[in-house]
């Protein structure tokens, strides 16, 4: 398949599902924001060194190119997810077994939670409890597998902004959990739904999950005009917010860069550094990870900074310190490259340290406006636009951690 074949097929500019075809075979399938973006890229620059050999190949046999739109970049998710499941395309091994990848999973009780587990737990010799009557058969739902967790995850909580259900409380004890007092449990916990009015939720989130948003809407609309003939004008009134969420999902949260590269390269590691003071008073640093698209906190690492440099609030020389007690632990898994929090001064600093230890590794640094907002990403041109999302994410994490981390200390001085 050539690029003019693509420009031919004359794709929209809407998120959706992508089918590279060999006549009826289907190849490859994969999910955009962009349709016509995302597979305009697979013909830009060279494709073995940007996708691989696999993929290169699978151009060379795909003949023709179809697509089906979808209302958001969350459907598109969920689709593609559900499509790859169902055709096994040769071309999408990645995503067919993998069992570090994860599933959401809707329990077989009573009240069912919804879960995100990962797959090696899931389909090991001693499953997780998951209340479940007949195993994995029954009416248990499994969708997956996803191979990003930050994704995942940030899906999932769309979906429960639209239909709240339960994952850990228990039901009708009397008491609302967290969840519910915000919103987010429908209020199992509290005894506020009936064991049939909850069903319907899991119902729907299952179709959802199938891609099935028309039946799930379907359902609303009947559901709500029922409500309303009985004179049930709040639940009528929710009902309605559903439709309306439904029909105009929120989810910037997953929309990715233009082009649609993969934000993640299996098992790219990625280390970010900060540090947090007042006025050079409790300095400390922080160290996160980033691994296999998502963040790894038992990797985590703390520095309490005493030195002199500390107490002048320096901090590129904190920055230095960090780094030379950082890889000083060999037997710590070395990163793919490393982000830090400033400017020129600070990148500049981490090369030098770098250098000098004799390690060989990208530098990419974090800059901030007066008011601590993103600015702009210094280092490398290729690894900033391939992972801007995921070097903005573990910036701030980094920061968080940093903070959380300053203000213990800082409790801890003034008792």
């Amino acid at each position: 398949m050539l690029s003019q074949d693509v420009k031919k097929a004359n794709l929209p500019d809407q998120p959706g599902v992508y089918f590279f075809k060999r006549g009826r075979e289907i190849l490859y399938i994969g999910k955009a924001t962009s349709l016509k973006d995302r597979v305009r890229s697979y013909f830009s620059g060279d494709i073995n060194t940007t996708r691989g050999p696999k993929i290169e190949q699978m151009l060379v046999l795909a003949n023709k190119i179809d697509w089906q739109e979808t209302d958001s970049v969350l459907e598109a998710l969920l689709l593609e997810t559900e499509l790859i499941k169902k055709h096994q395309p040769p071309y999408n091994t990645r995503e067919k077994d993998d069992k570090s990848y994860w599933y959401v999973v809707v329990t077989d009780e009573d009240f069912p939670r919804v879960l995100l587990v990962r797959g090696r737990e899931l389909f090991s010799k001693k499953p997780p409890d998951l209340g479940l009557a007949r195993g994995l058969a029954g009416s248990l739902g499994v969708f997956g597998p996803y191979p990003y967790a930050t994704e995942i995850k940030e899906a999932l909580k769309i979906i429960r902004r639209i239909f709240s259900f339960r994952d850990k409380c228990v039901p009708n004890s009397g008491k609302p959990c967290f969840n519910r007092q915000i919103g987010l449990c429908p209020g199992v916990c509290s005894g506020e739904i009936s064991k049939t009015d909850y069903a319907k939720i899991i119902k729907n989130i299952k179709l959802f999950f199938e891609g099935k948003k028309v039946e799930v809407l379907k359902n609303l609309e009947k559901e709500m005009k029922i409500e309303a003939r009985a004179q049930n004008f709040e639940k009528a009134g929710k009902l309605r917010n559903q439709i309306f969420a439904l029909k105009h999902i929120q989810d910037v949260s997953l929309i990715k860069n233009n082009q649609g590269t993969p934000l993640i390269k299996e098992g790219v590691r990625i280390e970010a550094y900060d540090i947090a003071h007042i006025s050079g008073s409790g300095t400390v640093g922080a160290m996160v990870v980033w691994q296999d698209g998502e963040l790894v906190k038992n990797e985590y690492r703390k520095f309490k900074l005493r030195g002199e440099k500390a107490k002048q609030a320096d901090d590129t020389a904190n920055l230095e310190e960090i780094l030379r007690r950082r890889f000083k632990h060999q037997d710590w898994r070395s990163p793919d490259f490393i982000v830090v929090d400033g400017a020129a001064a600070q990148i500049n600093v981490a090369k030098k340290i770098l250098q000098e230890l004799g390690i060989s590794l990208s530098v990419l640094s974090v800059v901030k406006d007066e008011k601590h907002h993103f600015r702009d990403i210094l280092g490398d041109k290729t690894l900033k636009n391939d992972y801007k999302n995921e070097i903005k994410l573990i910036n701030g994490e980094a920061h968080c951690f940093a903070l959380s981390y300053h203000r213990k200390i800082m409790r801890g001085m003034l008792k």
